[in-house]
């Protein structure tokens, strides 16, 4: 069903098992799970699909070696075990990355890690090659026999030199352990969300949609596009709007203060220097004060990332100068050679962790692990539970929703059928694994559709499997490349359009695609995809207009990109 065929049904029959507030990974997920086992459950967003908080991620799949420190063993078991699973299940955008950690001290930090976990020591301070064994030795024992990535090697510094010639000769030694690449995260959700709504035609999604109010057996929501309101009669909801969880709450007459979320903040750099300098290792790390930053390979470009300040309203979060001139600073700690400067920078993004209220000292000791808060009885005044999704990562997004689903499921009566453990995602499905396999993809590709090698090649890149679908569809009309972006044809963003939710032109400019993180965006560009949109949707000149402002006002205000 298209948009308003859903808002129309809903409008006659109200009544909903489960609606999922919030469209973000673990609303997503939880979508996801619940739709495998039969329940109609309707997930809704008051933006576009993966564009809050989960959409300002570091692009890892990692298990959160830092996170030993503060003794959160179960979470780093439960991450690195998730993070294997998503090597597995979604190999077209999650891949096994090296990460190179450097060090310049040998014995430093001996004592933070028992001094953190008793709580007698608040302030950052720097690991030492000792340290860090110990903890790389404990991260490569929790994958087990589940070998889906290397074991971490150290070097001298000698041979690390060797290996970065640009590396700060101050090193004492480097190590290389493994974690995951999420090269597109925005659409690695997106494909789990259409995934759910194939299994289950009662798995409903709608971006743009609102919770603006709730009281007894009735909430209210509001489309955003067209301001009309719906009232529905939920069985349960569950409230996945991560920073915005206490504001979603409130909409409900509900105060709780469940989150104590903080700021993260990256840059994206087009720097050919400092991308050949890291290779294909991430560069992971701590700077001169403690703080743990990275410098990650993304595609031809560069991610320098992250801050974490505590931030009181997620709607202010914004990366501002001060973080800016920190991040640029930060590579001559590791780079010390390399000029970084303003003009490297085509994007920047900044977003809000949805961590549990904390009164820790500072916000590297704030949990990073997952629990659900129920809400329910006389003291509310709502006739069906609410269920609260506080904390959780991207890595961990799949267990915490296996844990949420099974609760929501418990609640309704329905056994369980079918998990999501092994269950591959969009276009990781019958994913080929080795280069000759994948050049028999592309060759029995090519023969079907009569498209040439590099056009299936890059199609196959950007969708994995779903390339398939792709292909087929833009043979179906005739072809073109795009004028200002001809590693896009026109058919290939109309398939996007039609079949991938988009509503305003930024989603497909910013989520769909990663046309604007990478930096790859021109005013023609921005003006050429709105005309074939508007083509697409039948917009007038006024909307078409319209969204092309909006979408280079909102470049402007939170991505520092102005065209």
């Amino acid at each position: 069903m298209n948009r308003s065929e859903i808002l129309s049904q809903l409008k006659k029959n109200p009544q909903v098992s489960v609606l999922i507030v919030g469209a973000g990974i673990n609303g997503i997920g939880t979508f996801r799970d619940l739709a495998l086992n039969g329940v109609d459950v309707l997930l809704i967003d008051r933006g576009d699909f993966c564009s809050g908080a989960s959409a300002a991620s570091s692009h890892m799949a990692h298990g959160g070696i830092r996170y030993l420190e503060n003794g959160e063993f179960r979470l780093v078991r439960e991450a690195v075990k998730e993070r294997n699973r998503m090597i597995q299940n979604a190999p077209h955008i999650v891949k096994p990355l090296p990460t190179t950690i450097p060090m310049f001290k040998y014995l430093s930090g001996l004592l933070n890690a028992p001094l953190k976990f008793l709580g007698w020591l608040d302030k950052p301070s720097e690991r030492g090659s000792v340290i860090i064994k110990l903890g790389l030795m404990m991260y490569d024992a929790y994958t087990g026999s589940q070998r889906t990535v290397p074991r971490h090697k150290f070097y001298s510094r000698a041979e690390s030199l060797s290996k970065w010639n640009k590396l700060n000769p101050e090193i004492v030694n480097t190590a290389v352990y493994y974690d995951g690449l999420i090269s597109n995260p925005e659409r690695l959700a997106l494909e789990i969300m259409l995934d759910a709504e194939a299994e289950n035609t009662n798995a409903r999604a709608l971006n743009y949609v609102s919770l603006v109010g709730g009281s007894g057996k009735s909430v209210i929501l509001r489309d955003e596009l067209t301001d009309e309101t719906v009232e529905l009669e939920p069985k349960l909801v569950i409230n996945a709007a991560g920073p915005w969880i206490d504001f979603a709450n409130h909409s409900l007459g509900v105060t709780t203060k469940f989150i104590g979320g903080t700021k993260g903040s990256h840059l994206v750099l087009k720097h050919p220097e400092l991308r050949a300098a890291i290779g294909d290792n991430e560069f992971f790390f701590e700077n001169k004060d403690g703080r743990i930053v990275l410098i990650f390979p993304m595609q031809d470009r560069v991610l320098i990332g992250t801050s974490d300040i505590k931030i009181d309203h997620p709607d202010d979060a914004n990366c501002t100068d001060e973080e800016v001139d920190y991040f640029l600073e930060l590579t001559a700690r590791v780079f010390p050679t390399i000029k970084v400067t303003r003009e490297h920078v085509v994007f920047a993004f900044s977003g809000v962790r949805p961590l549990a209220n904390s009164v820790a000292k500072t916000t590297g000791q704030y949990s990073r692990d997952h629990h659900i808060e129920v809400l329910s009885g006389d003291w509310t005044n709502l006739l069906f539970p609410v269920y609260s999704l506080v904390g959780g990562k991207w890595t961990s997004f799949r267990a915490f929703s296996e844990e949420v689903a099974d609760k929501a499921l418990q609640f309704l009566g329905i056994a369980r059928n079918k998990g999501t453990g092994d269950l591959p995602v969009g276009g990781g499905r019958n994913y080929p694994r080795t280069s000759e396999d994948c050049a028999k993809y592309i060759n029995g590709l090519a023969a079907w559709t009569g498209l040439s090698h590099e056009r299936l090649e890059t199609l196959f890149d950007r969708y994995g499997t779903r390339a398939e679908t792709i292909a087929e569809f833009m043979k179906l009309s005739t072809d073109a490349p795009l004028i200002s972006l001809p590693n896009y044809s026109k058919r290939e963003i109309l398939f996007l359009a039609q079949y991938e939710r988009v509503e305003h032109l930024d989603d497909l400019l910013l989520r769909r695609t990663m046309l604007a993180m990478l930096g790859k965006l021109s005013r023609e560009a921005v003006l050429e995809c709105a005309d074939l949109l508007a083509d697409a949707f039948g917009w007038s000149l006024e909307r078409k207009n319209a969204e092309a402002e909006r979408t280079l006002r909102l470049l402007a205000d939170r991505h520092r990109v102005r065209l």
